[in-house]
Parts: structure tokens; sequence; C-alpha cells
């Protein structure tokens, strides 16, 4: 793979790897050093078992998070297939759009171009309810099953394994202090889920969840599990405001940023796109506009795409590349899929800007414009990657930190404080408040 390919594969917002690179080559890492370093400012021992727990829990969960839900994903399309059922159909089509797609539209115009494609379609729209059922299935069994092990099973074992050390703990610290013995943990609370009832049209919306849509929905999941399986209040509240924070800087805040630094720099290809050879040759002698639509309009851009004379073109080419559009090797457009329309008129009007910006350059001065481009939107991609980490490894966990001392009066793990450092949260945050 080529560092092109590395810089587009983490800057992809849309996917798992900014996820993967942030979450375990950077943020786990740190925080389990953070958690040490906070808590060993009072108890070398808890540090230590804080930093276990931290460890056990993030390698855990990341392992469940990027893995287990495209794992059931391929398990629940292989029962979906058994009933006759191809899970590629997109429920979108169901809602047509007048003369450029639908169920309906697509089995009429792909009848002689893909009649495979179309005998999957006519199956879908004869038996919608089925499907929709086994798509709901999928979505549920997906999210729910790492939700049930990330929030609530995984961490009772943890803390069960922490129970035991803890005691450990108890009596060598009571032995050293010759005091009575010092109660580390509360009494575990279970906090009951309830049912969450779903209306409208929700199946063709989540049906079409991304892998990293469905992470978001499991870390909400995974959220009010870790919050309903706190060992005391005082954990419940440092676990939300832990767990709120990262919701939003994983899924959020990259794109707020992404959105900015393309913005302020006025690149938006991506350096795949930017690092290609016959892009660039097509860039500069002008050739790029027959590789392109002739507009970002609808009927420019389906007549395009359906034309199969241009599926070797570099519009095609790309957008299929980044997911954008679904073709079988003859060129001709999967039916089954479902065409972001807009998002395809942001791509076709990307590439035709990039290509308005150099025209008229001299060969000096147009080499200067492609370069400063690929280094602007690589840059933009490590900034992104960079800043995110930072607030998510760095950032969270010391805002993280501060907010525990003002709502506990410790900077230790409020799960694994002893009894004498549980306090009356309501009454020291009355006290903090007043200070302000």
């Amino acid at each position: 793979m080529t560092i092109a390919n590395i810089i587009s594969a983490i800057g992809n917002n849309n996917s798992v790897y900014p996820l993967i690179v942030r979450d375990c080559g950077i943020e786990v890492p740190t925080k389990i050093v953070l958690t040490y370093n906070q808590n060993k400012k009072e108890s070398k021992g808890v540090a230590y078992l804080a930093a276990r727990e931290r460890f056990l829990d993030e390698y855990s969960v990341s392992a469940v998070w990027l893995g287990g839900i495209p794992l059931v994903g391929k398990v629940c399309d292989y029962f979906i297939k058994k009933r006759g059922l191809n899970p590629n159909v997109n429920l979108k089509l169901f809602n047509e759009e007048a003369n450029i797609q639908g169920i309906d539209y697509n089995i009429k115009k792909f009848e002689n171009l893909a009649p495979d494609a179309v005998k999957d379609l006519i199956k879908i729209k004869n038996n919608k309810k089925l499907y929709e059922k086994m798509l709901a299935g999928k979505f549920i069994a997906s999210t729910t099953i790492p939700i049930l092990f990330m929030g609530f099973i995984l961490p009772k074992l943890i803390f069960a394994s922490s129970a035991r050390k803890i005691e450990a703990l108890r009596k060598q610290e009571s032995a050293k202090k010759n005091s009575q013995p010092i109660s580390f943990l509360q009494k575990d609370k279970f906090y009951n889920s309830k049912d969450v009832s779903f209306s409208g049209n929700w199946i063709a919306k989540v049906a079409n969840f991304s892998a990293q849509d469905k992470m978001a929905v499991t870390d909400g999941g995974y959220a009010l599990g870790r919050v309903g399986t706190a060992r005391n209040k005082n954990e419940a509240y440092d676990i939300s405001f832990k767990m709120a924070g990262m919701m939003f800087l994983n899924f959020v805040a990259p794109k707020w940023i992404e959105k900015g630094l393309n913005k302020l720099t006025g690149v938006e290809l991506d350096p795949v796109i930017l690092a290609d050879k016959e892009f660039i040759k097509q860039v500069k002698d002008g050739s790029i506009k027959n590789s392109i639509p002739m507009s970002s309009k609808p009927e420019d851009l389906l007549k395009f795409i359906d034309d199969v004379s241009n599926k070797d073109s570099l519009f095609i080419k790309f957008a299929k590349k980044f997911g954008k559009i679904k073709t079988f090797e003859n060129g001709v457009r999967d039916p089954r899929a479902y065409l972001d329309l807009k998002d395809l008129a942001k791509f076709r009007n990307d590439l035709s800007d990039f290509a308005s910006k150099s025209k008229g350059l001299g060969e000096d001065a147009f080499k200067v414009f492609v370069r400063k481009a690929r280094v602007a939107k690589s840059s933009n991609i490590i900034t992104n990657v960079a800043l995110s980490s930072f607030l998510l490894a760095y950032a969270l966990p010391k805002a993280q930190f501060a907010f525990r001392k003002w709502i506990t009066g410790s900077d230790l793990e409020p799960g694994l404080a002893p009894a004498e450092k549980i306090v009356d949260n309501s009454q020291l945050v009355n006290k903090n408040i007043k200070k302000y």
C-alpha cells in the first residue's frame, strides 16, 4: 500500500480506519499511562489496579467494537441468503424517485441489462415485510450483542477480577497500618435496561448504516451499560462524563475538523486521486472534462454512469473506489444499490473545481499547484488524526480527572477508591459551586 493510500484510509471519517489508529494505536496506551499516574498520587496499589482495569477494558472493547459488529452482520447475511433474499438490496429503493431510481423503476430499466440483479429486486419486492424484519433483526443483533458484552458482561468480569485483588490490597494495607480493614468496594448495583421502541421507517435507515454508524449506536448502548453497572454513584458520574466525551470526539469532532481544514486549504480531493498520474495528466491537458459528467444535475449524473462506454472513466473509477457507486464487470450499474446523488454531485464538482483552479497554469506552476494540493490534503488528514487523538488520549482524560476531583474530592478511580475516600458528592458539588 502506498503512502497516499495509507493517508487516504486514515483520513476517511466514514470508515473504521481512523478509529483503529486513534483507538488502538494512540488513545488506549496514553490513557493507561495517564490513569496510572493520576491514581498513584494517592495510592500506588490502586494505581496498578486502575491501569490493569483500563488495559483489559479498553482492548477488550476495541476487539469487540472493531470485529464483533462486522462478524455478527456477516452471520445475519448468511441467514438472510438462506431465505432466498439478497441482503445487498437497499430498502431506500422502495421510495420511488421519478425517472431517477426506485425498485419498480430499476426493475424495468435493468430488466435486460442485469437480469440476475433484477430477480433479487423482484424477490425483495414480493417479500418486503419479511425482508424488513430480517434487516431489523440484523441491526438489532449486530448492535445488541456487542452492547450486552461491552456494557454489562465485560465490566462485571473485570470488577469481579479486581475485587479479589482489592481484597488482597486491603489486607496488605491493613497489616501495614495495623488498623481496621478498609472496605474498598461498595456493593455492586444492577440497573435493568428498558425496552426501546422504534417508530417510523427506521428499518430503511438503520439497514444502510455503515460500520462506523453501527459503532456509534453501539457506543451509546455501551455507555448506558457502563453507567448502569457502575459500582457506586461517583463512578456512574465519572463514566458518564468520559463516555459523552468519547462519543463526541470519535464520531463528531473529526468530521468538523475535516470540514474546517478543507475549507481553510481549499482542497477536497482525496490524496489517492491527487497521486493518480492519469488524473493529473487529464487535468493538465484538459481532457478531464470527458471523464466526468457534464453537470451535477441528477439526469446528467445518471446519463454518464449508466453509459457503459464510460466504465473506465476516472469518475467511475474513483466513485467505485470510494464506495459511491457499484457496478458489474461489464460496467452496468448494480440496480440493487441506492445512489446518493447529492454525494455524487459534490464529488463531480470537486473534480471539476480542481481542474478549473489549475487552468491556464504553465508547466512549472502546474507542478507546484498539484504538489501543494497533495501536501495540503495529506497535512489536513494527519493534523485531523493528531488533533482528535490528542483530544481523546490526553485532553479528555485530563478533563475527566478534573471533573472527578471536583465531584468526589479524590484523584482515585471512584470504583476502586477505599470507603474513606467515597464522599457525599451532592454536598461536595454544592461546596464547589459556592466557590464560583
